[in-house]
């Protein structure tokens, strides 16, 4: 048996406390010691993982008994907090986005090879049943031939949204396409690889935000001649997830990802041959929200037994290559090559 991994939460806001939570319940690890500038939300998350707090994130990747971090700030913290605690040894689970931008991603990846560390990006969506199964389905060739998607990922933002961390530029680097957009940009990178080039439109309709937007449209264009829609925003008055994948045999159709944005459902659609309706099969997922567990198993064990996992450093820089390229095209109002 090998011990346990002993872990080191920065930031202790909804994200945070899951990981601790996930880290503290699974076998391969504990969680050790909890950071946040809010001293009450620390002690909270700290008590719940049975773990000591501290107000210094610096403190954190310092214990010699924390092998792994996990960094859940706002995004303008991501990458110098991840960078540190790679150089100091440890293994990193750095939340979505990736940074602010493709070159932070860049130089967490290069701190993590440097280190000889694993560093994990958080993007628990490709671990919900419906993705995974619809991801086995399309793998194995069940809907032909992927020729486009098409994706929607939003809620209705909420009073006095100007006044948190995701309406400072600083902070977030980017509105509702770096928020909820860059989940969809890996999905559709995890279905259909890397586009070559993307166009995006921004609006900021409803919530006093600054420059960023309320909501992202962007479209995407393979090499294979696919194509793929997304659509983020910050004004979906109810929650809402759903993403379409169409092949030349059938359909992926997701949505709901438990909780208020609905059941989360997998249906799945047959193409006939002599054309009229599909046959039509639909699975549901119910039940409490297993994502955060699965990731965090996946990543104990690549850090345990090197094992192959989801959601690698390679994956992150990606997504946020296709997330920046819909920001160049928005600001020249021309496609950019992703």
């Amino acid at each position: 048996m090998k011990p346990p991994l002993g872990v080191g939460v920065v930031g202790c806001g909804l994200i945070g406390r899951r990981r601790a939570l996930a880290a503290a319940a699974n076998p391969a690890s504990r969680c050790v010691v909890v950071c946040d500038t809010v001293a009450d939300r620390a002690w909270d998350v700290a008590a719940a993982a049975g773990a000591r707090e501290v107000a210094d994130w610096r403190a954190v990747i310092e214990r010699p008994d924390v092998d792994a971090v996990v960094v859940s700030t706002p995004n303008g913290y991501l990458a110098e907090i991840t960078v540190a605690a790679l150089g100091a040894g440890k293994h990193v689970l750095v939340e979505k986005p990736m940074g602010w931008n493709a070159e932070e991603a860049e130089r967490m990846r290069g701190a993590a090879v440097s280190a000889g560390r694993v560093l994990k990006v958080g993007f628990n969506h490709r671990y919900h049943p419906a993705i995974v199964e619809a991801r086995r389905r399309s793998d194995a060739g069940e809907v032909g031939r992927l020729i486009n998607a098409r994706c929607r990922y939003g809620h209705g933002g909420r009073p006095g949204l100007e006044r948190e961390w995701r309406a400072n530029r600083a902070l977030a680097g980017g509105g509702a396409l770096t928020d909820q957009g860059v989940h969809l940009a890996d999905l559709l990178h995890a279905f259909l690889g890397v586009p070559e080039a993307a166009f995006a439109w921004l609006q900021t309709a409803v919530w006093p935000i600054g420059d960023l937007e309320d909501n992202g449209f962007g479209m995407f264009r393979y090499e294979s001649g696919a194509v793929a829609s997304l659509h983020a925003s910050m004004t979906q008055w109810k929650n809402l997830f759903s993403l379409e994948l169409f092949g030349t045999a059938g359909a992926l159709v997701m949505n709901g990802l438990g909780g208020n944005y609905g059941v989360e459902t997998l249906t799945v659609h047959h193409r006939r041959a002599e054309g009229g309706a599909p046959e039509t099969e639909t699975l549901r997922f119910e039940g409490e929200d297993a994502s955060w567990r699965e990731e965090w198993s996946d990543f104990t064990g690549a850090v345990l037994d090197g094992r192959p996992m989801r959601g690698t450093a390679d994956d992150g820089i990606v997504a946020m290559r296709m997330i920046d390229a819909l920001y160049r095209s928005a600001r020249t109002g021309a496609p950019a090559a992703v």
